[in-house]
């Protein structure tokens, strides 16, 4: 990181995590991943969006659920960190410690991704039935809640039944993780709504602090979720995004297989540009603010 040269306790796909002891301080780089793979080309303002708008949602759900949220000011930042405090400023969060569920929360409010692969080789998505004949971009007549597991880096995701995310956590918490994660998808669908935004899906993280259920981790932001213009929407048929939907799409048109197990190729300056571009407007119409980028862009 930085001039400081300090490296990581452990890193994620996007984000760097710094155990400070009573609290971590979680960086969220402009690394991006599609597919399970983290791609070479970083993308521009990514990752200070991501942290920005986290905080956003976390001001706006506080009500239904705790956050780890403890501070964004460089001022708080410990002394080793002084260094980089220009290129942290806008993409670090101080947070509390959790102890973390092993599942992803997945809330799904129109079928699509995997979700729809799922129902058109089963009618169903993670064990639910649904009802015949929808297609791409269907709304769902109620959210679902389809939870995966947590893989490794490197490793894929899988989506599990309810019945066995019960057997991985029990069924009081299991129960309490479904109904806060549709919860919080609700009011960020509500939300984004009053903006011209459909949430379509999303994924939670959540933890437990001092025996409390705790939001962790990014929130409603374009990498966890897909966002698509609500004045465009038409079922049958994929719809533009305003998250990185539009780098998994250029991925797939070139010519790289993703079960290959090869490395994703370089992205072009121009998809890089417009995915940039994307995160922006996400953020941009979400919050009502004019992006103005507060740290130093990643180099």
């Amino acid at each position: 990181m930085g001039s400081s040269g300090l490296n990581p306790d452990a890193q994620g796909k996007v984000r760097d995590i710094y155990d400070l002891g009573d609290r971590l301080l979680l960086v969220a780089t402009d690394r991006i991943s599609a597919f399970d793979y983290v791609l070479d080309t970083p993308i521009p303002h990514k990752g200070e969006v991501l942290t920005r708008l986290s905080q956003f949602w976390y001001r706006r759900t506080a009500d239904l659920v705790a956050n780890h949220f403890l501070s964004a000011d460089v001022a708080d930042l410990p002394p080793q960190f002084a260094a980089d405090a220009d290129w942290l400023a806008g993409r670090f969060m101080l947070v509390r410690k959790a102890r973390v569920w092993p599942v992803e929360c997945i809330v799904r409010g129109y079928l699509t991704g995997s979700g729809l692969i799922d129902y058109r080789a089963t009618g169903s998505v993670c064990g639910i039935a649904l009802p015949p004949n929808l297609t791409e971009a269907s709304r769902l007549a109620a959210p679902l809640f389809t939870p995966s597991t947590k893989a490794a880096l490197g490793d894929h995701d899988e989506n599990i039944s309810f019945a066995a995310m019960v057997d991985l956590v029990g069924e009081q918490d299991a129960r309490a993780l479904r109904d806060t994660a549709v919860a919080v998808y609700e009011r960020g669908r509500d939300v984004a709504a009053e903006r011209g935004i459909i949430i379509a899906d999303t994924k939670f993280e959540f933890g437990s602090v001092d025996g409390q259920l705790t939001l962790i981790d990014e929130v409603l932001t374009p990498d966890s979720s897909r966002f698509w213009p609500a004045d465009g929407w038409l079922p049958g048929v994929v719809q533009p995004s305003f998250d990185k939907q539009y780098v998994r799409n250029w991925l797939l048109d070139s010519g790289w297989d993703k079960n290959s197990g090869e490395t994703p190729p370089p992205l072009p300056a121009d998809v890089v540009q417009r995915t940039s571009e994307k995160y922006i407007q996400a953020y941009e119409l979400i919050t009502g603010e004019k992006f103005v980028p507060i740290g130093k862009e990643m180099m």
